[in-house]
């Protein structure tokens, strides 16, 4: 008896020991009936192949790839696309797929079933491994014919590499076009920087940072100049000074001369004060002077006219003189002309340098904003450049790289087996049907016995009987093996059996 859903050790070595015969039946029933249940199901074929992931051959330091997401992700969106409705509706209607089921199902509950059919996996030792980099991964297509299982097998996988060299030539070409639009866009910034640098260079020319030394060198050189300049005009003025008193001396001598006066100045006069002018000129100028060699000349003649003169020592008459001026007085007026024309040449010369002298020290005083804005100017030029470049490089690389896996050297998938032709079905298995029934009739045969036990009322054991008519017992009949007590009495009667019977009492 099975008291509160509780059963005792007794208890279930009595009912093993009255129903052990259920158990073997179950056991068996349930194990035939999964041998059976693998007759009647529909058979299932799995066809598998496995994709291998190569990666590029040179190394990513020389050539970077032009897809840097990793494959796991890459492979779970070609998964969703290839196993998408127009790719899955396109294999139904290639290979005629589910011909007897179109009539009761719609296109969407065909492609749901097809899609559950199809299996994706990765190596088992790569599961519940965090990698960025698979080396490959299993399609698995489950099907009720064999040959088909292989022919969607084979499909998917190809439409696997097919859409993995797709995606890697798209994106390198997408990644190269990007990069040219974004590198021309660049030319154009870098472009109006060097328009910008140019304009102002032009603008500040002689002004610039890299010309504020050769600047400062001018101005000195300048400066120089100017001082050499201002005692040449110096000397030249002072020569006009001393030639004007000359000339005022020369004419009065010949104005008293041309009146009738007694002539005061002879050719040997006019020797003696040309001897005086080139003395007066030696002790300022070199001998190659011009002025010294001239004035040397203009002697050199004197004398010649004084040794072509008669002995009789007569002079020019003042009648003579009277017509042409002398030759003193004529070199005179030319000398102040000369120095005229100096003073007037070395005066422009003076302002066009002092001019010369105020544009550079205004260049000098400019070049601190000049500066500033040179440096603004060249920061912004050498960025445009350098993205310029960068983008350049970078353009160049991902064109080579789009060449490459053109070439098949880079990531790519490849078939390393085949899909394979099932010759035994996947689903259903004898041994996991087989191991299932055994188990379900042992689950069942105990099931039953427990049942039994439970709606079995009858009383075995003292704990039993109190149970029962909630009385206590006062004493126990033992069980009397009938063997044994044939052997005891020896009277031949042991086959009576005399149960255990319990003396109940009355409680006060």
């Amino acid at each position: 008896m099975i008291r509160n859903g509780e059963i005792s050790m007794s208890e279930v070595k009595r009912i093993l020991k009255k129903y052990w015969w259920i158990l073997p039946l179950t056991i068996v029933s349930g194990g035939v009936l999964g041998l059976g249940a693998t007759m009647v199901l529909p058979k299932k074929f799995t066809s598998q192949s496995r994709v291998q992931i190569h990666d590029q051959t040179v190394s990513t330091e020389i050539l970077k790839p032009v897809l840097t997401d990793a494959t796991n992700q890459r492979l779970v969106g070609m998964q969703e696309k290839i196993l998408s409705r127009t790719q899955l509706q396109a294999i139904i209607e290639k290979f005629g797929l589910y011909q007897a089921e179109r009539g009761k199902l719609n296109m969407e509950d065909l492609v749901l079933k097809l899609r559950s059919a199809i299996e994706v996996t990765p190596p088992e030792t790569m599961l519940g491994v965090q990698s960025k980099q698979l080396p490959g991964f299993y399609i698995n297509v489950t099907f009720d014919n064999p040959e088909i299982a292989q022919r969607i097998c084979s499909e998917i996988t190809t439409k696997f590499m097919e859409q993995n060299a797709k995606i890697i030539n798209d994106g390198g070409i997408r990644t190269t076009k990007f990069l040219a639009d974004q590198a021309d866009e660049a030319k154009r910034n870098l472009d109006e920087q060097d328009a910008k640098l140019a304009e102002f260079k032009k603008k500040y020319m002689g002004s610039l940072p890299d010309q504020q030394q050769a600047n400062i060198g001018m101005l000195q050189t300048m400066n120089s100049q100017l001082d050499a300049i201002t005692q040449s005009i110096s000397r030249a003025q002072q020569d006009k000074a001393m030639n004007e008193s000359l000339l005022a001396a020369q004419l009065g001598t010949w104005k008293a001369t041309k009146t009738g006066g007694t002539p005061t100045e002879t050719l040997e006069e006019q020797l003696t004060t040309l001897q005086e002018q080139l003395s007066a000129l030696q002790s300022r100028y070199t001998p190659e002077h011009p002025d010294v060699i001239k004035a040397k000349s203009q002697i050199e003649q004197l004398r010649k006219r004084i040794g072509d003169a008669p002995k009789s020592g007569q002079t020019t008459t003042s009648a003579a003189a009277g017509e042409i001026e002398p030759v003193a007085i004529q070199q005179l007026r030319a000398k102040l002309k000369q120095d005229d024309l100096s003073v007037a040449d070395l005066t422009k010369r003076q302002s066009q340098i002092q001019s010369q002298i105020g544009v550079m020290q205004g260049r000098l005083q400019l070049s601190p904003a000049v500066e500033q804005q040179f440096k603004e100017l060249m920061r912004g030029y050498q960025s445009a450049s350098e993205s310029y470049n960068e983008l350049l490089k970078k353009h160049d690389q991902a064109s080579i790289a789009t060449d490459y896996n053109r070439q098949q050297e880079g990531e790519q998938f490849s078939m390393e087996d085949p899909p394979s032709l099932p010759m035994t079905p996947s689903f259903p298995k004898k041994p996991i049907f087989a191991g299932g029934g055994l188990g379900g009739g042992l689950a069942l045969g105990l099931a039953v016995m427990y049942l039994l036990a439970a709606l079995d009322s009858s009383m075995h054991s003292e704990r039993d009987v109190e149970a029962c008519l909630k009385l206590p017992v006062l004493a126990l009949v033992p069980t009397i093996d009938p063997a044994a007590a044939g052997r005891t009495s020896g009277n031949g009667n042991g086959s009576r059996k005399i149960s255990e019977v319990g003396l109940v009492g009355t409680r006060n």
